[in-house]
């Protein structure tokens, strides 16, 4: 998934004109922190509602000194890169521009989150198993023929860094309730089981993730 697939199609962009008070608002409205300015299809800057609330309301955008104009997407750039970007800056949203530095959109962090959670199948029947893998005997196409062999298969996975380390963790979402026939062939071939996590588990824990990500967020 790219970033041309995940631009909003509801949040809007402010513009230089606009007073400080209406990007207040705007802000309000859509339950973010962070917004584009534009400027005749140009990227500007980006208005954070902790500095505008420092300012007299009745300014507008051109008169306020907007930072961030470095902090962009490009339309091809994977959603990886998009969750780095707004992880990194501590973005709720996050301008995008096209091939030729124009603005083409913006893409708010919890649409992000969305698709992130949509993409690996959160939402789907199954277990989560979590193995930890050197990264230079990593395969996929192993650990995929080990499921496959007890009648199963890999809905989705990714990997995790762990610092310094040789290591990796690969989280597995498989499209079984019951993995322990899976378990006990990991463990046959050798691979280090970290964690599993059955069906009701993994939705109670990610409701409760999610619940505090939104309240922390104020959404």
């Amino acid at each position: 998934m790219i970033a041309e697939n995940i631009i909003s199609n509801s949040l809007v962009h402010l513009h230089i004109d606009d007073t400080i008070a209406q990007a207040l608002t705007i802000m309000h409205i859509n339950y973010v922190k962070h917004l584009p300015v534009v400027s005749e299809n140009k990227l500007i800057g980006i208005a954070s509602e902790e500095n505008l609330l420092k300012f007299d309301d009745t300014k507008t955008l051109r008169e306020f000194p907007l930072e961030g104009v470095e902090i962009s997407a490009k339309l091809d750039d994977h959603m990886f890169e998009l969750l780095g970007k707004i992880n990194e800056n501590h973005l709720t949203s996050l301008p995008v521009l096209d091939l030729n530095g124009n603005y083409a959109g913006l893409i708010s962090q919890e649409d992000l989150l969305k698709t992130f959670a949509n993409s690996f199948s959160v939402g789907k029947t199954g277990s989560l198993l979590v193995l930890e893998v050197n990264r230079r005997s990593y395969s996929l196409s192993e650990i995929s023929r080990i499921v496959e062999l007890e009648n199963a298969s890999i809905i989705s996975s990714f990997i995790t860094e762990l610092e310094e380390s040789v290591n990796v963790l690969v989280t597995l979402k498989i499209n079984s309730i019951d993995i322990q026939a899976i378990i006990k062939a990991f463990d046959r071939y050798g691979y280090e089981i970290r964690a599993t996590y059955a069906e009701k588990e993994v939705m109670d824990n990610l409701k409760e993730r999610y619940d505090s990500l939104m309240k922390f967020l104020n959404v």
